[in-house]
């Protein structure tokens, strides 16, 4: 049987968003299963891993820093804004995630490593958080889906209170990982909108050339 059409398109998507749930499953598994080992060591991993600010030693730890937490505290708190974010972000294409995943860790880890306070180790998936909160919040506006229009803004709705987190409000917490993050995410909603092609354009009926009629 033919699966062309709207059909086939409900099914890709909901194919692509059972495998965005999986793919978030794990990889809050993996950050779990991290936590323990970390937790087990006196969190030694988080003082080698994480980003010291303006060492240029440091710049490799920009991947590392993103999966790993200082506590169950820190772990908890970003588990279920990750989940439900990232799944969001995922849902629509999990290799397109990837991309975007890429660049709001880049984005987040630079920012951290270029303006937090100096001597600062900073780990956590927060800057995760907030890329994909941002993505979310304007990736139906790039991509003209009116289902991820009002998804973005349900959620930057529900979720106002997290743009405290932007600035610096409390210490101990990177706001400039959430900043960065945040805006790596909105970058990543414009780098990997969907590219339609254009409609071939209409003849001007005023413009059109006329055979000449036969003398």
């Amino acid at each position: 049987m033919s699966t062309t059409g709207e059909g086939g398109t409900a099914e890709a998507m909901i194919a692509e968003a059972k495998k965005a749930l999986w793919v978030m499953v794990g990889l809050l598994a993996l950050l779990w299963a991290i936590q323990i080992v970390n937790a087990l060591g006196g969190y030694d991993l988080s003082r080698e891993f994480g980003i010291e600010t303006r060492d240029p030693a440091s710049l490799p730890e920009i991947f590392t820093a993103p999966l790993l937490h200082y506590g169950w505290d820190h772990i908890e708190a970003n588990s279920g804004p990750l989940f439900v974010f990232g799944f969001l972000a995922a849902y629509r294409g999990v290799k397109k995630w990837l991309g975007v995943s890429l660049l709001i860790v880049v984005a987040s880890g630079l920012g951290i490593w270029v303006i937090s306070p100096t001597s600062a180790v900073t780990v956590g998936a927060s800057g995760l958080v907030f890329g994909y909160f941002g993505y979310v919040i304007v990736r139906g506006l790039f991509d003209r889906h009116p289902i991820d229009i009002v998804i973005g803004l349900v959620m930057a709705l529900c979720f106002a209170y997290q743009f405290t987190s932007l600035l610096p409000t409390e210490e101990g917490i990177s706001w400039q990982g959430h900043l960065f993050g945040f805006a790596g995410g909105i970058i990543g909603g414009w780098l990997f909108r969907d590219r339609r092609p254009r409609a071939a354009a209409a003849p001007d009926a005023a413009t059109t050339l006329l055979p000449k009629d036969p003398a």
